[in-house]
């Protein structure tokens, strides 16, 4: 879809409120697959955890980040770093990052901070990758309003899809009172286990109630995909010869090829 809105660039926030479902290892190997097919991306660390940041090699401690953005320190345009990935660049994050929600919530449009500070590169990018924290707080909130469209990871577990549910009111939320081009790009599912029966399940479970919402692509457990960001590295780079680089590359050209149209979101 890039360069698909007006000849800017698609934002996409990677949302979750859960932790440890992949948004991060989507973010970063996403947007690593995009420059792979001729897209210049940038990744925008959103999680005060700051894993997109150090999992790309770059060090925290010595950067300025989205956090002096956010308080009106520094324009974006000086935070943006280059990666070891042509075509990749990065806005890092740190645990600073923690103290946004409270230093910012008082000020008057704090839900618009990120998208009004972004406005500056649309131009620049054919698309802008949002990895939020593990939360529908302050940041996944603006997050939010900043995009223009959603992508899910849904770990192949259990209870998955009742978390889902609560995200997806958000998304229906967000969009009727902030941001109403906001829409679902699709749900992708991740750490799938073929040799566990409750991979099938739930993969079976979320196609039945999502229907084409649900990507083909399934980003399986895969170990060189855990151990890439150890190295500094999107797994592409790390090993691009292993089933977690293939799922990766195949999301990527599977979104590329998508309709733009709008992903009915049922409450």
């Amino acid at each position: 879809m890039g360069r698909g809105y007006s000849g800017q660039a698609r934002v996409l926030a990677i949302a979750n409120q859960k932790g440890g479902v992949g948004k991060t290892t989507t973010a970063i190997n996403l947007g690593t697959a995009l420059t792979a097919c001729g897209h210049r991306v940038l990744i925008i660390d959103l999680d005060p955890q700051a894993n997109a940041t150090t999992g790309l090699g770059i060090e925290r401690s010595k950067r300025q980040t989205i956090y002096e953005v956010l308080i009106g320190r520094t324009p974006v345009e000086q935070v943006v770093v280059e990666t070891i990935v042509p075509g990749l660049a990065l806005v890092p994050s740190s645990i600073a990052l923690s103290a946004a929600e409270v230093e910012l919530s008082a000020m008057s449009r704090s839900q618009y901070c990120l998208r009004d500070n972004l406005r500056s590169l649309l131009g620049s990018y054919d698309d802008i990758i949002i990895d939020c924290p593990p939360a529908l707080g302050f940041l996944t909130v603006n997050a939010l309003v900043a995009a223009n469209s959603v992508l899910v990871p849904l770990q192949s577990e259990f209870y998955a899809l009742e978390g889902l549910s609560h995200l997806i009111r958000t998304i229906d939320l967000i969009r009727a009172k902030l941001n109403a081009s906001l829409e679902l790009q699709g749900i992708v599912l991740t750490m799938y286990d073929a040799r566990n029966k409750l991979s099938s399940l739930v993969e079976a479970d979320a196609r039945q109630h999502l229907g084409d919402v649900v990507y083909e692509t399934i980003i399986p457990r895969n170990v060189r995909l855990s151990e890439a960001p150890s190295h500094g590295k999107p797994v592409l780079l790390y090993d691009d010869a292993c089933v977690g680089s293939r799922a990766y590359l195949h999301l990527a050209q599977e979104m590329l090829t998508r309709d733009r149209r709008v992903v009915p979101v049922a409450s």
